[in-house]
């Protein structure tokens, strides 16, 4: 029994269990933010569905002073590479909360299917404190309509910041991006 945490980590939330992810928030940085839709169902299967999500996602983080800097939209799951604001990370619950329940409203309406819930499964967050890491996540989340073989090239994908990134950062930077292996992150995130 003394691998059991005390009462004060309980309530912390230092036990994690393994039916969802823990959710740590409490320090600012750079977070990878991934969530699959339940099932991984093809909800977000044509453009205009893609495109509202994108927006929608998009003004959100926006809205709570979140920066993106890199994202991929796709018909089952979404990444985003994003800077919080101020001192902590906290507000990303509530933002993710309420972009999940956005949407889980509108396609309802629009499949005909009322009170239909839990469209999404527990979104997964990293805190990325090592350089490495940070810029294996941008890539992996640059190529990530590559790697699902929905395009060529992931500058194709119009849901996904690498067309942005490619046109806007030196070409020194998206070599030293690129040079990061994307697999190796692919295969911790079980993709």
């Amino acid at each position: 029994m003394d691998n059991l945490p005390s009462d004060e980590d309980s309530l912390k939330g230092t036990r994690d269990w393994p039916h969802a992810p823990p959710h740590r928030l409490d320090q600012a940085g750079v977070y990878f933010v991934t969530a699959r839709t339940r099932d991984s169902a093809q909800l977000f299967d044509t453009r205009e569905r893609r495109d509202w999500f994108q927006e929608l996602l998009l003004k959100g983080f926006h809205e709570v002073g979140w920066k993106t800097e890199a994202w991929a939209v796709l018909s089952n799951h979404y990444h985003v590479v994003a800077h919080s604001p101020g001192g902590s990370a906290e507000t990303l619950g509530p933002l993710l909360q309420k972009l999940h329940s956005l949407s889980t409203k509108r396609l309802n309406l629009e499949d005909g299917i009322p009170g239909r819930t839990r469209l999404w499964q527990n979104y997964r967050e990293t805190h990325l404190t090592y350089q490495r890491s940070y810029l294996a996540r941008l890539n992996y989340v640059h190529q990530n309509p590559k790697h699902h073989g929905l395009v060529g090239l992931a500058s194709q994908w119009p849901w996904c910041s690498a067309a942005a990134f490619k046109a806007t950062a030196s070409q020194a930077w998206v070599r030293t991006i690129a040079s990061f292996q994307f697999d190796e992150i692919a295969r911790e995130d079980g993709e």
